[in-house]
Order: structure tokens, then sequence, then C-alpha cells
């Protein structure tokens, strides 16, 4: 005997069925997504930037006082620094980090140097070595910081 079926007895079914197609959809979605075990150390952060570079910039320039930090935006300003040896002489650097991977040309070091004549302060040139060296600086220690966590 052939009895058609109520709509009511349908919904039901009809919800059972949209709730497992939307559950598979949210596990494909899931299955696409890069597991963090599987993202590089560098990439799981709270920054903006690559954590090595931000962290070895930090250490590297800790002897001078800092003026201003963004850690979403890349940016370390140093304040005047001089230095015991030269008194009449101090410098000021700005430390841009451009990517989130550990790369040089993701690092960007510039200084600004004052030379103390007659009392004043007056702009000299920056030796090209002591920005060269700065930098070297920085990625030795950001490249040591990712072998020790890769290997630790």
């Amino acid at each position: 005997m052939y009895r058609p079926l109520r709509t009511a007895s349908l919904a039901p079914l009809a919800l059972l069925s949209i709730s497992a197609l939307a559950l598979t959809g949210c596990m494909h979605h899931r299955a696409h997504r890069p597991k963090v075990e599987a993202m590089a150390p560098s990439k799981i952060t709270t920054i903006g930037v690559n954590s090595y570079l931000w962290r070895a910039t930090l250490e590297t320039l800790s002897f001078m006082p800092l003026l201003q930090t963004d850690s979403n935006g890349g940016v370390i300003v140093t304040d005047w620094y001089v230095n015991p040896q030269t008194p009449g002489e101090r410098i000021k650097v700005t430390v841009s980090i451009l990517d989130q991977d550990l790369r040089a040309d993701a690092l960007s070091v510039a200084a600004i140097r004052q030379v103390r004549t007659g009392g004043d302060w007056v702009a000299a040139p920056v030796r090209a070595a002591t920005v060269q060296k700065l930098e070297d600086l920085i990625l030795t220690k950001a490249r040591d910081m990712r072998r020790a966590s890769v290997a630790g």
C-alpha cells in the first residue's frame, strides 16, 4: 500500500542532511589549513615580523636606550647613545624589519651620527661600515637563535 510522505516527517531528515553537509564542509576546510607543527617557528608569533630578527635586534641594541618599538610594524628606534670612549660623538639607530621571513633583505638599518662642536651637536657622516656591522650582528644573532630553536 502506498502512503504519501508528510512534509512534517521530512523536516528532521532534511535538518540532519543539512547538518551533515555543514560538518563535512568544516572538516574539509580544516584539512587545508596548515598545522601549527608544520609552520616555521618564525611564523608562530603574535608580532607582525620575523620573531628571530625582532629579538636579535633588541638584543643587539640592548646597550642603547630605546625610544620607540613597534612589533607589528617592525620598527625599533633608539634614542641618542654616547659611547663613554668617545663622549664628543653620539649615534641614533633605526631598524626596520620588512618581512616575516629570516632573510638579509628583510632587515634595514639606518643611523644618524652627530659630533659635538663648540657646545652644539652637529650632523656628521655615518661610516658605512657601522651600519653594515650592525646588520651583520643582527642577522648572525637571528640565525643562531633559529638554529638553536630548531635543534633544541
